[in-house]
Formats: structure tokens, sequence, C-alpha cells
């Protein structure tokens, strides 16, 4: 989603006009940023996969059904500094090669166990380099990659409708709602 649909979705649902709209589609890139590394179809189709990994589809849509490749690459290109772009980028190669270590494939040529399993040795790798961390040195591409996969998934529509009860806003308030364990958690527009 790119911030026009964006901003078109926050006037809908607020029934009325995003002051400063222009300002938010001009003036939202991070500073320190010099340029944007870009995507490829092929590296959003790889972060939808990474994404689904982390977010599968069970009963509700995955992270690849909402998109979350995109989301992410959107994140990054303006959100993040030059120094985490390359991070992240650096990631999308060097998870790739792991995979090609640990299973003699790709990533996007391995199973979903394959990579469900690869991804939590990833993750272990992570923890382990945030326990010995200095606050000079860069964060984990794993870090940055699930962090975003997870909002990417949670600010989709899919994601807020599936996983979550969704309460469009503006909506009648109910301090005292019931709650049985099991149940969703709650998911309006913010």
């Amino acid at each position: 989603m790119d911030r026009r649909e964006l901003l078109r979705m926050i006037a809908i649902a607020t029934g009325g006009v995003v002051i400063g709209g222009d300002f938010l589609l001009s003036g939202c890139k991070n500073p320190e940023t010099k340029t944007a590394l870009t995507f490829s179809d092929n590296d959003i189709a790889f972060l939808n996969e990474v994404a689904e990994t982390v977010l599968p589809q069970t009963n509700s849509a995955g992270a690849k059904a909402a998109n979350a490749g995109t989301y992410m690459s959107v994140w990054v290109n303006d959100c993040y500094t030059t120094d985490e772009q390359q991070i992240f980028h650096k990631g999308i190669t060097a998870l790739d090669e792991a995979s090609k270590k640990m299973n003699g494939k790709s990533f996007m040529e391995s199973t979903a166990e394959e990579r469900t399993k690869l991804l939590i040795a990833i993750d272990n790798e992570k923890k382990e380099y945030y326990k010995t961390k200095k606050a000079e040195e860069p964060d984990h591409y794993f870090q940055q990659m699930k962090q975003l996969a997870i909002a990417g998934y949670f600010c989709s529509e899919k994601g807020r409708k599936e996983a979550l009860r969704y309460t469009p806003v503006p909506g009648k308030y109910i301090g005292d709602l019931e709650y049985k364990k099991g149940d969703k958690a709650f998911a309006g527009l913010s």
C-alpha cells in the first residue's frame, strides 16, 4: 500500500480530508536517508515468503495474503537510515545464503518446514547477537525483517479484520465488554 492509498483510507474512515496530506506525501522521508535502495518484484516476493513463514495462514489470512512484503519495502525506503537500509538489503542475501547452507537450496525453493527451521535458527542466532551487542553496533537484519513482517500484517486490512476483532471507529463505547479466554484482541482505526 502506498501513502496515497493510506491517506485515502484514513479520509474515508474519518469521514473527511486528511489535513496536511500533501505534507505527509512529500515530507515523510527520513532526512538522513541519502538514496533509497530499490526492491525488485523478486525481493518483495521473497519478503512476502519470509513474512508468511513468521505469520503463516491458519484460520485467518497469513502475512503473504496481506502483502507484508510491500509494507516492508515501503517502511525500509521511507523510514530507515541508509545504514539500516543496507543492513536490510544485505539481510535478504544473507538469509538466502543461510538457506542454501542449511537446506541445500534457496529460501524460495525450500519447503515451509525448511523455512520455519531456518528462521528459528536465525532467530536464535539473533538472540545470541543481542546478548553481546554494543550500543554502536547495528541491529541484526532478522530483527528488522521480523518486526516489519508483524507490523505489516497487523497494519493490513486482512490482519486487522481476520486475526483481530475488528471494530471500525467511530464505534460504540462499551466500558465493561465481556472477555472470554481465547477471544481475539481488538483492532480499530487508530
